[in-house]
Order: C-alpha cells, then structure tokens, then sequence
C-alpha cells in the first residue's frame, strides 16, 4: 500500500500532552507550555510524530480547559503566545507536528458570545446557543441529561429561559444550526493553521447537531433514556463536518481526529473514508466500556475479555472493509489507566505495560499515547476524596451518596472510575515530585514515582519506554502495519488474545497472554506447516525467551509476541 504525502499520519504515532500535569517550569505546580518544549527531546526519542495538545486556550477552568472562554489566547496558566510559537519553532526543528484540541460542540458561559447572548432574547449573539421555554407545567423543555449528572438544561433568570449544557452547567452547548456559528468555528481553526498547526482533535464532535424537535426521550431503558439518541450522530452532523473540511482541513491538509460519544460503526466509517471528505480518523469508545454492568459507568465489575476482543474485532474489520480509519488508544485523560484496568499494575507491571502496547500497535489505525503510558503508569493510590479534582467525580460521588450508597462504595467507585486516575503529574525523575514542579502540584502525584519514572527507562533496552520506541518504529517500517487486513485468530480463548495482519506480501501475527497464570495458544493450522514449524521473524517480545511456534505455543504470564512471515 502506497502512502499519499496527504494521509501520512496512516503511518504515525500520536503523543497526547495533558498540559496541566506534563511539566511545570514555573512552580505553580501546574504544567505549561514550556514546560513541553523542554521535553521535545524526550518525545523525539521515543520517536513520536504528532503531539497531541489539550486545551491551552483562555478558560475558567471548571472543566481544565474543556470550557474555552477564549479560542484565539494562551491563558495565562499555561504561558503565553509567545511560548505557544516556540513550541511550534522546538517541533519544527525536530520534524515533528502539532495537533490542537477544539472544542466547539459547547463554550464557556464566560465567553463572550454567551455573555451577550444572555442578555437579551433579541441580542445577535443569542441564537449562537441553544434557548428554550420552559414546559408549559414551568418545568424542565425536556428530560434530556447532562454527562456529569442532573439535567442537561440550566435555568437563566436574566430571559427567562434554559440553555442546554450537556457537560457542567458552564459549558453551554452551542447551536450549529446557526450558520455564523459554523463560520466562527472555521474562522478560529484558520487562526491556529495560519500559526502552523498541522490538525485538530476535535472534541465530542458527532453532539453539534440536535434534533430541532428536542423531545422527552421515552425509552424504557433508564440507563439510555437520557436523550442521547436525538444528538448524538444528529440529523445534520455529517453535513457540518463536511462544511469544515472544505473550508478548513482540506485546503491546509490537516490531520484531524474526532472524538465520538456513542457513536456507530457506520457513522465512523463515513466520518473517517477520505471520500467522504470529513476527518482523518476516529475515536470510538465501546472497547473501554466492557467494565460497565449493563453499561453503567459508576459502578464495578471484572472487565469481559471476551467482550473486548469482539469489539476490537468488529472495528478492525468493520472499518478496513468500509475505508475507514481507527485511532488506536487505551489511555486518555478521561480514561482510568488501562495498566489497572485490564492487566497487572503491581507483580507483573512492566510485562503488562508491554503486552498492551503490542497488542495496540499491531492493530490497523494510528495509535495514541497518553502521556506515562510509555512508561507504564498505573492508577495512583487513592486516600480519600479530597484528593480528587475532576468536577465530574465530585458530582458523582455526590449523586451516588444521594442514591442511598455509603461513603465507602462509593469512594471505591470514584477511586476506579476518576478521570483523576490520567491526570495525575508525568512522572519524570525520582526526585520531589517526580520532578514535575519545584512547587505543590495541582494534583498528587502517584507514590510509586522513585520506582516508574522517565529517568530510569530512558536508557534501559529492557524498559517499557524502550519496547514503546521498537513499536513505534515498526510502524514507520513494516508495510502490513498500516494495509494488513485483520484476522482474529485465537477462537475465544479464555486468557489469550491473538489476530494476523495479512497484506499481499506479509503476514503480521500478535498472540498475547492477557492473565497472571501460563497459557497455551493452538495456532490455527493455516499459520504453521506440514513439520509444525512456521519460517517467522520475531519483531517484538516481552520475555526473556520468546515462545516456539507450533501446534502449541506455550505462553508465560502476560507473554506477548510479534512475529512477521515474509513473503
């Protein structure tokens, strides 16, 4: 598969930089901008291509930056314009890009526009975002929900209406309806490109288009009955996105990625099929719900295995058949560390760390590291309450006290659950603070810093980051990494996790042991020969000795292999 200068990201790895707990060089004990353009040396070595940027744009902060009150400034928390252009000067040097986070489903209530927009039901700006009556009865317009819990809809004494919030009651959900609204949108992404920004991560991407009708949502199921199904993937969303590649990512020739809450199959593949002309790629996030019970969130049980290998099964498959592109992830800053989640965070960590990331690497799509990843870190040690800063923890823990669970249950659950659990400071050396900052970090930093950090795994071949750095590299060198069709090989194998990668010159096999005990995996006969023995290449391991290939290959505690047949 030849790969076209303009879809050079097929061969990529992403680096995701939560700003606020990467590095701090001012100590404040909150990262910055610098504070990633002294760290580019790191990232180049691991040889990433992209650095993905959270939000850096002015902002109160409820939401750590999700709630932009400016789209065209630096708050001042993170540094200043001027830092932003050395960032872009540092990554230039080193051949690298940046991607930029937007978020333009919601703003702000502190944005400009919405404070016009409230002060009138004739201001221009009010039709900028979503306003409606209350229920004849004076109630709630509908029984739609907020993400972080209570009512999507937030009373305005000023007018005497509701504005939709589908996050915090600070982020007000703006009305893509508005065709000034979708010019704004594509005005401030050229402001970025015009700075040398080379893509977008576009946040909760597939919410801007509303059912215009804005109905109860009557399903029986209480678990889904939160209007969801009349905005997201909405009426209008395909077209919109369209909009904005022809006024933006097109002509630039941006990378962009959306990010996609409950999303489908089909609508990722029109999302991401470059005929379609809407996005590089997607996030989806079904894998990283097979811990929900009947998929609820805030409460616990044991990951399905099962479940997850389907579902990386069905989009592999789903999306090479239909040209779609996958963004390849396990850990965000919304996401509890997959280290805690899926495999061993203690006896077998560093094993573990190494069987996720191959696991994740052999797969079709671009794959994204969230920052520590690649050095595996776990989940912290949680304490208690206080100790946690996400504003969507704190409702629910709040909700769920409310719901009649004890403090203990339902610590235990926000100790599992937190998107606190990702944002905790990058752990760099083994010095105070794991020499995040000179100062009291925003968040607590893990105590297991002095034996996980950079320092100690940069120059060890053994190291996780230094399996990372071979993986990454495999990428850039291995043809049947990005057009190998997928093959899921292990039949429902209750500790094993195996597929192929088949191109017309190459095959690429990847067989992981996904448990603390010993296994053994029967390679489908169609992958050995007629001695038992199949010609291979070893490409990566994390084991001492690899496994023999044959009718039985004897796998140790989270063994994870990958082994290429040429020709």
């Amino acid at each position: 598969m030849s790969v076209s200068m303009t879809e050079w990201w097929r061969r990529s790895t992403v680096y995701q930089v939560y700003p606020r707990s990467f590095k701090d060089t001012t100590g404040n004990g909150i990262g910055d901008i610098r504070g990633l353009t002294e760290k580019l040396d790191y990232l180049q070595e691991l040889g990433v291509d992209i650095i993905w940027l959270q939000p850096v744009y002015v902002s109160p902060q409820n939401d750590n930056g999700y709630d932009v009150a400016d789209y065209r400034s630096i708050d001042p928390v993170y540094g200043t314009m001027d830092d932003f252009d050395e960032l872009m000067n540092g990554l230039r040097q080193r051949n690298m890009r940046l991607m930029l986070d937007i978020v333009v489903n919601h703003s702000s209530t502190e944005h400009v526009w919405f404070q016009q927009a409230r002060r009138s039901k004739d201001n221009p700006y009010r039709d900028y975002y979503i306003w409606r009556d209350p229920a004849p009865d004076g109630g709630l317009p509908n029984n739609w929900q907020s993400k972080f819990g209570g009512s999507a809809w937030q009373y305005d004494e000023l007018t005497g209406q509701y504005y939709l919030a589908l996050f915090d009651r600070t982020q007000a959900d703006l009305n893509w309806e508005n065709e000034n609204v979708r010019q704004e949108a594509a005005d401030l992404m050229r402001f970025w490109t015009d700075k040398g920004v080379d893509g977008f991560r576009l946040d909760v991407i597939n919410l801007i288009s509303k059912d215009q009708n804005f109905p109860n949502d009557t399903n029986s199921d209480l678990l889904i009955s939160d209007g969801r199904k009349f905005y997201t993937d909405g009426p209008r969303v395909h077209e919109y996105i369209k909009e904005l590649y022809e006024k933006v990512f097109g002509p630039h020739e941006l990378v962009t990625v959306g990010e996609m809450s409950s999303t489908t199959l089909a609508h990722c593949i029109r999302y991401s099929n470059p005929n379609e002309r809407e996005f590089s790629m997607t996030f989806n996030f079904h894998h990283l719900k097979v811990d929900y019970p009947q998929g609820r969130k805030w409460e616990l049980m044991p990951y399905d295995f099962e479940a997850l290998k389907q579902l990386l099964s069905e989009w592999q498959t789903g999306m090479y058949r239909g040209g779609g592109w996958n963004a390849l992830f396990w850990n965000n800053h919304d996401q509890p560390r997959s280290l805690s989640r899926f495999a061993d965070d203690g006896r077998y960590r560093v094993a573990s760390a190494k069987m996720l990331a191959t696991t994740l690497h052999g797969l079709q799509g671009t794959p994204y590291i969230f920052q520590g990843e690649e050095i595996g870190m776990p989940n912290p040690n949680w304490n208690d309450m206080t100790e946690f800063r996400d504003i969507e923890s704190k409702n629910m823990y709040r909700i769920m006290i409310e719901m009649g669970k004890t403090p203990e249950e339902a610590f235990t659950i926000i100790a599992r659950r937190s998107r606190d659990n990702a944002r905790t400071p990058m752990q760099w050396t083994h010095g105070a603070n794991a020499g995040f900052t000179d100062g009291t970090p925003w968040i607590k930093v893990d105590e297991r810093y002095p034996e996980i950090n950079a320092e100690l795994q940069q120059h060890d071949p053994d190291s996780v980051f230094s399996h990372y750095k071979r993986l990454i590299h495999l990428r850039k060198t291995e043809d049947v990494l990005t057009d190998g069709e997928y093959i899921r090989l292990d039949q429902q194998h209750p500790q094993v996790y195996a597929y192929a990668r088949r191109n017309e010159v190459d095959t690429l096999i990847v067989v992981s042991n996904f448990t603390d005990q010993p296994a053994t995996f029967a390679p489908p006969a169609a992958y050995i020969d007629g001695n038992g023995n199949a010609v291979m290449e070893l490409l990566v391991s994390n084991t001492e000795q690899a496994p023999i290939w044959g009718t039985a290959v004897n796998l140790e505690p989270y063994g994870s292999y990958m082994w290429v047949i040429r020709g």
